[in-house]
């Protein structure tokens, strides 16, 4: 028995402190919050989009010290599901058990990237710069991936990429027009594997002087140079460029969704709408638009909302785009379909034979998927019957005083899903018309949260989006994702002292998004895109490919041949203590 053992055998010896004791579960409580927070706050509506760089850095960095893999497990995926559910609370308006599900559900699926980083981070220390870079673009690629099947995993839910955290800093997103938002997670995610990798090169490697670099960052700041050297390009003298499209009334009638469709409340919606329509008739827009499911009843099939609406438009002397139910019969005497639609009435010729049939409904909303399953969840979310939906893009023509052009309808939160509005353009829209109706969602982050989604494909197809919602988020966002319009009540202070009420489009008004009001606003396009596609538009999901392709690549350089990495110690906080020998 050499003294080493002795004195570590000791029973006099003090214990150490608990803290010590205690060190890794204290790191994973640390790691814990320290993701929580930001993924929170970097998206709307608090829009803290710095946050987006580092938010998975501290549980990055974790992973370089080879933490035991269920407390990191645990650890992050719990994070996630925890952020999540806060990033969703808007849902409990609707229903608490869908919130209950759906927010943990989307944390787990987004956390499972973190256990890639688990399984492939600790190989990269003393590996050559090349193949830490290639790991790095790998493990930014399986982010993207994993982004991308919720675009259609349990019919899709693709809210808030990590791309729509930075919808209020177009600098870094016009990569959009060639990648998709997908580009635009992957640079972010890049920057976060970055500065960990930084930080364990400063804090845990032996290296000294110019060797203290990290390759890795600074290959994460080429990428984002790159998309910064795409803004200049792009958005270089856009003014120049500019030529009017139309001049667009946006009517907001915010109707609480608890009277929305209550039968005796009808003649009281209508009133409001002709009276926020009629406001702006004055002001001469070339058309107007109405939200999602607008009219109480339908405007195709229910004969008197029909000739309400097409009066109405004479009266404003203007077509009127809006959002309603259509009822169709495939035969005479064959049962009814109910479809979301958009529809334009026109002051001469009335209700157009063309309409445009919502294609991706809201599951639990709009239909039960898996119904022979899941059918009883009809008792605890808002469903009543199934909607049918549609298959074409079916661009609405759109009349006005200077011209037609072609509008792209997206229902409610078609707009998250970048395939829609890819298609609508490339079916000929000119311009994206987003109607939705977020009054189910009460007045928290969702409106904003959704609005960020129509910046990103603003960008990706190059073309204006006309948004307009119930009770916001209301306005115009042009080709580059710049929001120029943004309906808002703000007060304003008279000369003798007194306060009014009125709406504002400016979006440097600090005002509130949720009011009834309407107003017109002057839209105008880059007439560079005018009949001309995005390379997006053009190949659709191409980088997708390629993120596969760096996961795979990256994976094998770390675990096959002579790049595999040797085994390396573990980190002192997972080290058991030494056993006394006799």
């Amino acid at each position: 028995m050499n003294n080493a053992t002795i004195l570590a055998a000791n029973p006099y010896d003090q214990p150490p402190p608990a803290w010590r004791r205690h060190t890794p579960a204290l790191i994973a409580l640390g790691v814990f919050l320290v993701t929580v927070v930001p993924t929170v706050l970097m998206f709307p509506p608090f829009d803290l989009a710095p946050f987006a760089y580092v938010f998975a850095a501290p549980a990055i960095l974790w992973a370089y010290r080879r933490p035991a893999f269920k407390l990191y497990a645990v650890t992050v995926l719990g994070a996630q599901m925890v952020a999540w559910t806060i990033i969703l609370a808007w849902l409990h308006h609707v229903t608490w058990a869908g919130l209950l599900l759906l927010g943990p559900f989307v944390g787990l699926w987004v956390g499972s990237w973190f256990l890639a980083v688990h399984w492939l981070v600790p190989r990269m220390p003393g590996r050559s710069a090349p193949v830490r870079i290639l790991a790095l673009l790998g493990l930014a690629g399986l982010w993207v991936l994993i982004e991308w099947s919720r675009t259609w995993l349990l019919s899709g839910f693709p809210w808030l990429s990590l791309a729509a955290s930075q919808w209020e800093r177009t600098s870094i997103l016009q990569i959009a027009a060639y990648t998709g938002a997908s580009g635009v997670s992957f640079v972010l995610i890049a920057m976060n594997l970055g500065f960990a990798a930084y930080g364990h090169r400063l804090g845990f490697e032996d290296a000294k002087g110019l060797n203290r670099r990290s390759q890795e960052f600074f290959a994460t700041m080429f990428l984002l140079l790159v998309c910064l050297s795409i803004h200049v390009q792009e958005t270089f003298r856009r003014s120049s460029f500019t030529v009017p499209l139309a001049r667009v009334g946006f009517v907001q009638p915010y109707i609480p969704q608890s009277v929305k469709w209550d039968a005796e409340q009808g003649p009281a919606i209508l009133t409001i709408i002709d009276r926020a329509t009629m406001n702006i008739a004055s002001r001469r827009p070339d058309f107007i638009l109405w939200p999602e499911a607008v009219t109480p009843l339908a405007v195709k099939g229910d004969r008197q909302v029909q000739e309400w609406t097409e009066a109405l438009a004479r009266r404003a002397e203007a077509p009127i785009v809006l959002g309603s139910i259509g009822l169709e019969q495939a035969r005479p005497g064959s049962e009814t379909i109910w479809r979301n639609g958009a529809f334009v009435v026109d002051p001469q010729s009335g209700l157009s034979e063309t309409s445009y049939a919502k294609r991706r409904l809201v599951p639990f909303g709009e239909f039960v998927p898996f119904r022979p399953v899941l059918g009883w969840l009809e008792k605890v979310v808002p469903v009543g019957g199934d909607f049918t939906p549609g298959e074409s893009p079916s661009p609405l023509l759109l009349p006005t005083r200077t011209g037609v052009f072609l509008g792209g309808p997206l229902i409610c939160y078609e707009d998250i899903f970048p395939q829609l509005a890819r298609d609508s353009v490339a079916a000929g829209a000119d311009v994206l018309l987003v109607l939705t109706n977020n009054g189910w969602f009460g007045e928290g982050g969702a409106a904003k949260q959704h609005a960020a989604h129509s910046v990103l494909r603003a960008i990706e197809t190059r073309r204006p989006v006309l948004r307009c919602g119930n009770g916001g988020w209301s306005g115009w966002i042009d080709e580059f994702g710049v929001v120029r319009s943004v309906l808002q009540r703000v007060t304003r202070t008279d000369p003798d002292g007194g306060t009014r009420q009125v709406v504002s489009s400016k979006p440097e008004d600090e005002g509130s998004i949720y009011f009834r009001g309407s107003t017109v606003v002057d839209v105008t396009r880059d007439f560079r895109w005018i009949g001309r596609s995005s390379f997006y538009v053009q190949h659709g999901d191409w980088f997708v490919g390629v993120s596969a392709l760096l996961f795979c690549l990256g994976a094998w350089v770390l675990t096959h041949g002579r790049f595999a990495s040797p085994a390396a110690p573990a980190a002192p906080e997972d080290v058991p203590p030494a056993a006394p020998k006799a």
